[in-house]
């Protein structure tokens, strides 16, 4: 009985995680303009996502934001990480610590103290997007440093120094020894980089230009118009990112299994 009902709660369990997605999916391959009823059948939806030239321009516009960030995301979570693992016991836990602050705060102190400093303060102005991409790396930084820190305790903490001692350059011994022992944790951090990037919303509305949208202010605010057409749309952009993440789970997975395997 134990068995059955472990696996009774873990059905509940997803169906509650995936059925809400599972339900706009199968709408987004409907003609209806409403969820409620279905009346045909269509793939109009992914037409207008991909031909319609705003659509098209705020995808690409929030890709390149959400990589951009996440790349300078991750070499600074990256180098801070090794720079805390490496430091002395007093200085790592101090870096922790700091570390934690900005990943429990909420982001709508983040996006406000960001626009206060960099707007207010320093005078840049939005249109140059240098705020809204700084916001974001202050985003995804914390994440990047809590998905490589787990990996560096796993790892030597001797090899580098080995490293050393056998001649290396310390900057060899980082991309030589260290980076390669601790890079799946940095292609965790690097997704989870762009996941926050692609799913922010109070920072890019603090920090973004006027005419510049994200997929999170543009559904927001295309779900308060009156554009049928759009709002739909919009359902296969959710079917879309759904499909590449579980993409992106799965072969993620599989090549973390096989490297386990050629390991063994």
């Amino acid at each position: 009985m134990k068995k059955w009902s472990k696996i009774i709660f873990i059905c509940i369990m997803l169906l509650l995680i995936y059925m809400p997605i599972l339900i706009l999916a199968v709408y987004s391959f409907t003609t209806s303009a409403n969820i409620g009823s279905i009346h045909g059948w269509s793939l109009h939806n992914y037409v207008t996502l991909f031909t319609k030239d705003e659509l098209r321009s705020m995808i690409v516009g929030t890709v390149l934001l959400a990589t951009g960030s996440a790349l300078i995301a991750t070499i600074l979570g990256t180098l801070g990480a090794i720079g805390a693992f490496y430091s002395k016991k007093w200085a790592s836990a101090s870096i922790n610590a700091m570390n934690e602050v900005p990943v429990v705060n909420a982001d709508v102190v983040t996006g406000f103290s960001i626009c206060i400093l960099l707007i207010v303060a320093f005078g840049m102005s939005k249109d140059s997007y240098v705020p809204l991409v700084i916001g974001h790396v202050v985003l995804s930084a914390p994440f990047v440093y809590l998905s490589v820190v787990p990996k560096l305790k796993q790892m030597d903490s001797s090899l580098y120094e080995a490293a050393l001692d056998l001649g290396a350059t310390p900057f060899q011994g980082l991309t030589k020894v260290v980076i390669p022992q601790i890079l799946p944790g940095i292609i965790s951090g690097f997704a989870l980089a762009v996941t926050l990037s692609l799913d922010d919303y109070f920072i890019a509305t603090y920090t973004k230009p006027a005419t510049f949208d994200t997929i999170s202010t543009y559904v927001v605010n295309a779900t308060k118009g009156s554009q049928t057409e759009i709002k739909t749309a919009l359902w296969a952009l959710s079917t879309v990112i759904f499909a590449l993440v579980v993409i992106i789970v799965v072969a993620m997975n599989v090549a973390g299994r096989k490297k386990e395997v050629e390991r063994l």
